[in-house]
C-alpha cells in the first residue's frame, strides 16, 4: 500500500491512496482527511486504505487522477516527533573525523539519537531555502520509519511490530553550523534545518524480501545535478536497526502515532558504492588527494535521492529539489 498527502487540505494535507506504478491516485475523505488521522486510527483504517488499494491497482474505482509528486507534500507534512539517529558508525567516522573529534564512548552499546525539527517538513520536490551558501549545505539520503502508537518500555522484539510505514528521506544539514553547535552538548538546531520525505509513504510488505522486519536491503541512488554521488545500500554496515532504535526512544516514554524515526545517512564502507552526502566524499578527497574537491551545495543546485526495488521499479518516487536562497 501506498500512501501520500497532497498539498490541498490544509496543514495536514488531503491523504490519498496511491497505486503501485505511481501514477493514479484517489481521495479517501470516507477513511481519513489525513495521514495523521489515518495513524492515529491505524488498526481500523489500515485494513480499509488496503481494500482501496486493491481496488485502485485493479482499475475499479472512479474518481481516480493523475498521480504527479509536483503536488504532494511530504506524506507527514508535520509530526508530532521526528527522531534521527546515526547507525551507520562509517558515516559516524567520517563526519566527526571532519569535525576533528573521537567517537563517543558507548557508540557500540547504545545508539546516537537526537530530538529535530517536526513541526514543517518540505514536499519532496519543493524548493529548499537557505540563508547563505557559507552555511556549507549538505544533503543526507535516509530511510525513514513511522510508527503507530509505541508503550514505553517496549523491547526491540516487540518494537518491529509498530513499524507500520517507510519513506526516504534527505535529511539538510549546515555543516559550517555543526562544528560550533555540536561542541555546545546540547545537539542540533540550526545545522538542521526541515527534512524532506519521498511523495509516498509504503508499508513494508510493498518491499518484498528487500526488508526483513529490521532493516531495508535496497541501495539508494544519489544525484547532485546529475551527476552520481553514490548508491549506497541501506541494509549494509548498519549497526543498529529501526527496531532497537524504537526501543531505544521509547525507554523511558510513549511514542505517538505519526512518529518518525531516521536511521542517520547510508554510509557502506565499501568504497564503490559512493556517497549518501558530499561530507563524506569530501573526506574521502582528503585523504586520497589531500584536499576536498567536491563543493557545497550552492543556490541553483538539484539534489534527487530514489530507490528502486529489484525488479527497476521506484517503490516510493524521488525527493527532486532546488536549493534556493532564503526570501
Amino acid at each position: 500500500m501506498k500512501l501520500a498527502s497532497l498539498k490541498q487540505g490544509g496543514r495536514d494535507g488531503t491523504l490519498v491512496v496511491v497505486d503501485t506504478a505511481l501514477t493514479r491516485a484517489v481521495a479517501v475523505p470516507d477513511i481519513a482527511a489525513s495521514l495523521q488521522q489515518a495513524l492515529d486510527h491505524w488498526a481500523e483504517s489500515a485494513p480499509r486504505l488496503a481494500q482501496v488499494s486493491v481496488a485502485l491497482n485493479a482499475g475499479a474505482l472512479d474518481d481516480v487522477f493523475a498521480f504527479a509528486p509536483q503536488a504532494c507534500a511530504s506524506p507527514l507534512p508535520r509530526a508530532y516527533q521526528f527522531l534521527d539517529g546515526s547507525v551507520y558508525l562509517h558515516h559516524m567516522e567520517k563526519a566527526r573525523r571532519a569535525r576533528g573529534v573521537d567517537m563517543p564512548p558507548n557508540y557500540e552499546t547504545e545508539p546516537l539519537l537526537y530530538q529535530g525539527l517536526s513541526d514543517s517538513f518540505h514536499g519532496p520536490c519543493d524548493d529548499v531555502p537557505f540563508a547563505s551558501e557559507d552555511l556549507e549545505i549538505d544533503c543526507e539520503a535516509e530511510i525513514a520509519i513511522v510508527t503507530d502508537d509505541v508503550p514505553m518500555g517496549v523491547n526491540a522484539v516487540e518494537a518491529a511490530s509498530h513499524i507500520k510505514l517507510i519513506m526516504l528521506m534527505n535529511d539538510w544539514t549546515a555543516r559550517a553550523l555543526t562544528r560550533s553547535e555540536l561542541p555546545k552538548g546540547f545537539g542540533f538546531v540550526q545545522s538542521k534545518p526541515a527534512c524532506s520525505f519521498s511523495p509516498v509513504a509504503v508499508t513494508p510488505e510493498e518491499f518484498g524480501a528487500a526488508w526483513d522486519g529490521a532493516r531495508l536491503s535496497l541501495p539508494l541512488l544519489c544525484e547532485v545535478n546529475g551527476m552520481h554521488l553514490g548508491c549506497p545500500d541501506a541494509g549494509a554496515d548498519m549497526f543498529f536497526t529501526y527496531p532497537e532504535l524504537i526501543a531505544h526512544a521509547a525507554r523511558t516514554r510513549r511514542l505517538s502515532a505519526g512518529t518518525i524515526i531516521g536511521a542517520g545517512a547510508v554510509s557502506n564502507r565499501d568504497p564503490t558504492t559512493g556517497h549518501g552526502c558530499i561530507a563524506e566524499a569530501r573526506v574521502d578527497e582528503q585523504v586520497t588527494r589531500g584536499a576536498p574537491h567536491t563543493p557545497w551545495l550552492r543556490f541553483g543546485d538539484r539534489v534527487r535521492i530514489g530507490l528502486r526495488d529489484a525488479g527497476g521499479l521506484s517503490v516510493c518516487g524521488a525527493i527532486d529539489q532546488r536549493v534556493v536562497k532564503a526570501v
